[in-house]
């Protein structure tokens, strides 16, 4: 923006001396939000929306720096965050500027020599208006209105049509085609210069419309388009207790909109200056912004990366491929590792009849814009659509809830990515007849061709460990730790090498002094857990399975498939393993703290567990947890979470163990079921326990269950109290229900604890064990609540929410008890642990 002067009908001095004497009332009296025209802003004074959630005034983005900027920013957080900026481009040098709002409704920011350094210029956008207030809201938009105007749609101007690097809740972000504004977001140059980046985000029009994230004039990141529930490319933006969110195209406007569920929660999203599209929430405990989901997920979603009718798949090595029916344009380039010029058909089409379709599922469809669409179409409409254009090279459902609406393709298809199928979707690429006839022919033809080499595999592989077993039987060698790779079944299911450490047997025996009773640790249906130390001093623990044990040599090599490439700070390190004949031995990272079972029911170390390692430990918990059912390579259902399986490093951070029951669902299954079940009374979900059905959200309850117990110090199963025989949830349950959730806690805190936290975390260990899977929270929206102030949903009644009858004189205290509740469980095929 150019500097201009402002016409002033007196001098300067006399005009700041006039505005002192309108701007003293914004300084002796309480926050405004309003200004009329005969008020003004200089710098020091403020704006405060009615809730005092923003605050607009200048501000001076860091120490180093002297230059001067109005803006708006969050007034009740500790971290300074700025959300609007008006005059990012001329910064004032010095604290002379002064914001007025004139009779015409024109917000203007004017320095000491009367130059205009930003302005709204609403009265040039609107006829002259009767009585202008500019207003700052509770959602941080600044907008011009007449005094008794309170619409959206009859403001002359609001800050909301002029983003920044900001997008907030309740911003139409997108475009007005009726008013010809077009709202977007541009990055910072930097993190504390807030002028104009590199990178901008906004909505293309052209075709479908999608959203495109640029560096200059190349593009990026493709959102792709919206697809009824979300944009195609963005398989993170689902249903939450957070957000709710939409999105509008008519022929008066375009734009997404999100609207926050509770007021308690702060928000935000941004254009970072490195170019990431990134959601934060506010966390009040840690005092800090929590990113909660980012746009681009990985290397798959750089825009067109494999070129035309590639797919990039970020599973595969390399990632990129091309689709079936096509090769690379340029082979050289792709063993090179240069995917930009893409594939081509290997049969090109004919257009006189005979193309036909190749369906390609969970994907993020090509860029749209040279697609044409048609919302009222069915699919078999769009298909005869296509075949209709010799020009039309795919198809693809509008609107994937009710299958309607046509979206079709006249060019190369572009930006393809591949998702497990529920996050992805379909699209029908168009193909010469005689390459679907080859397709068919083919899939008969890679039965036969996967059976041999299986079959030459599995022979090569017995091999091997033939070979491996002699050289080793022949090989004991005084300590020494040799590193081979495991081929063999333990992760048969994705055919890869563990690179797992062997430990030789004698080594082992070394360590922890040939096994001793003064080694020993303790004792699992497992068999006993050692400690040893190496040559090099570093100490282990050593899980020796038992021949008497019931976890046998496929509880084994789960627990090293499970675990043996997984890395969390909160999950046990693997460090190596011992098979020697009979014996089978896990070789781990030695937890000096030993199990949380000791520390929160042991009497002894019970005193030193205060509530703040207590809250930690939970909140260490339940990040394992999430990354064991998202955040991994894999995902993986525990099903033995209990205290005994949570071991504490030297710093009291819990880790989770003991993977042996441990289940990996594959693809996009959500649950699974077994009639095996196998656990520990007390922990199990219910319907784990009666009908075999395990998921994510069996884990959650052993969880919840685990919350309970470090809050109390009790034990669920074999828990008494004297007024009535409920179990441990049915105990905090009805304490929840009476509001007296305090009397819980273990009576060993004492007074050292934080009353609001620890009736957060009862509520969230209620809501963790309610009676229907789907009742109970995700880990992701766990890990949040423990995190933040979000308004919690009020919890059911537990799953087990029963009383023992207490037994009658002469009556046996170890008989069978009968159930008084509704809740009478005939359990089958039950190994409890």
């Amino acid at each position: 923006m150019k500097l201009k002067f402002f016409p002033f009908p007196f001098p300067f001095p006399l005009f700041l001396f006039v505005s002192t004497i309108f701007t003293l009332s914004l300084t002796s009296s309480a926050p405004i939000s309003t200004l009329s025209p005969t008020q003004n802003i200089s710098d020091g004074q403020f704006i405060i929306s009615d809730d005092e959630f923003f605050k607009m005034g200048f501000f001076t983005p860091s120490n180093g720096s002297k230059n001067r900027y109005l803006g708006i920013w969050y007034n009740k957080i500790s971290v300074f965050t700025v959300v609007w900026v008006a005059n990012r481009e001329t910064p004032l040098n010095d604290t002379s500027g002064v914001l007025t709002f004139n009779q015409e409704g024109t917000l203007t920011l004017i320095d000491r020599r009367n130059r205009v350094i930003w302005s709204s210029n609403s009265s040039l956008i609107n006829n002259p208006v009767a009585n202008p207030v500019a207003q700052l809201l509770d959602t941080g938009n600044l907008v011009i209105r007449t005094e008794n105007s309170f619409e959206p749609d009859d403001y002359l101007w609001q800050s909301f049509d002029y983003p920044g690097n900001t997008f907030l809740p309740s911003m139409k972000y997108g475009i007005d085609f009726a008013k010809g504004l077009n709202k977007y977001l541009v990055s910072w140059k930097s993190f504390d210069d807030p002028s104009i980046g590199e990178y901008t985000n906004r909505f293309d029009p052209n075709g479908f419309p999608q959203i495109l994230m640029r560096r200059g004039s190349e593009v990026e990141y493709n959102s792709g388009p919206w697809n009824g529930l979300r944009f195609s490319g963005m398989p993170n933006l689902k249903p939450n207790n957070i957000y709710t969110f939409g999105f509008v195209f008519n022929e008066k406007e375009l734009y997404y909109k999100y609207e926050l569920v509770s007021n308690s929660v702060i928000s935000r999203m941004i254009l970072s200056t490195e170019g990431k599209i990134q959601r934060f929430i506010w966390n009040e405990r840690t005092r800090e912004w929590g990113l909660y989901l980012t746009g681009q997920m990985d290397n798959c979603d750089r825009y067109g990366l494999c070129g035309p009718y590639g797919i990039c798949n970020i599973n595969n090595s390399p990632a990129c491929g091309c689709l079936s029916g096509f090769e690379p344009r340029v082979p050289q380039e792709w063993r090179q590792a240069d995917w930009s010029n893409g594939c081509v058909r290997k049969t090109e089409l004919s257009c006189e009849g005979g193309d036909g379709f190749a369906k390609l599922s969970g994907v993020k469809v090509p860029d749209t814009r040279k697609g044409w669409f048609n919302v009222s179409m069915s699919l078999d409409e769009c298909r005869n659509e296509c075949l209709r254009n010799c020009s039309c090279t795919a198809y693809a459902t509008l609107d994937i809830r009710q299958g309607s609406g046509c979206l079709i393709w006249f060019d190369d298809l572009v930006d393809i990515r591949s998702y497990v199928e529920e996050s992805g979707q379909d699209i029908f690429v168009r193909m010469a007849a005689s390459e679907l006839v080859d397709r068919k022919a083919k899939t008969k033809r890679r039965v036969i061709v996967i059976l041999i080499p299986v079959v030459v595999s599995v022979t090569v592989l017995l091999g091997i460990i033939l070979v491996v077993y002699r050289k080793r039987k022949q090989n004991k060698n005084n300590g020494r730790v040799v590193v081979v790779r495991d081929n063999n079944a333990v992760n048969e299911n994705k055919n890869e090498d563990l690179e797992l450490p062997l430990f030789d047997f004698n080594t082992i025996a070394v360590a922890t002094n040939n096994f001793s009773d003064d080694s020993k640790l303790g004792e699992g249906g497992f068999g006993p857990v050692y400690k040893g130390i190496l040559e090099d001093g570093k100490e282990i623990a050593v899980k020796r399975h038992s021949r008497k044990s019931k976890q046998g040599l496929d509880e084994f090599q789960n627990e090293v498939k499970c675990i043996a490439k997984l890395q969390h700070r909160n999950l046990v390190k693997l460090l190596g393993c011992c098979i020697e004949e009979e014996e089978r031995m896990l070789i781990y990272e030695y937890m000096p703290n030993k199990s949380l079972n000791s520390f929160i029911f042991g009497e002894g170390k019970r005193k030193s567990a205060d509530w703040s390692t207590r809250y930690t430990i939970i909140v260490g918990i339940a990040r394992g947890l999430l990354y064991l059912h998202q955040d991994s390579r894999l995902r993986i259902i525990h099903r033995d979470l209990k205290a005994s399986n949570i071991l504490l490093d030297k710093d009291m951070n819990p880790r989770i163990s003991d993977f042996g029951l441990a289940k990996i669902l594959e693809g996009s299954d959500a649950k699974a079921n077994t009639r095996r079940v196998m656990g520990t009374y007390g922990y199990m979900a219910p319907e784990y326990t009666i009908d075999g059905i395990y998921s994510t959200k069996s884990d959650v309850f052993s969880f919840g269950v685990l919350v309970l117990e470090i809050v109390s110090g009790k034990k669920n199963r074999g828990f008494r109290h004297a007024n009535h025989d409920l179990n441990l949830l049915g105990h905090a349950w009805r304490l929840y229900k009476s509001g007296k959730q305090l009397e819980l806690i273990d009576g060993t805190i004492k007074d050292l604890y934080v009353p609001s936290e620890v009736i957060r975390s009862i509520h969230i260990g209620l809501l963790c064990v309610q009676k229907y899977p789907e009742d109970r929270p995700d880990m992701t929206l766990v890990v949040l609540m423990l995190g933040s102030q979000i308004p919690l949903p009020t919890p059911k009644q537990p799953g087990f929410y029963t009383e023992r009858r207490r037994p009658q004189e002469g009556e046996s205290s170890s008989g069978n008890h009968e159930w008084s509740s509704s809740n009478q469980l005939s359990v089958t095929h039950l190994q409890p642990r």
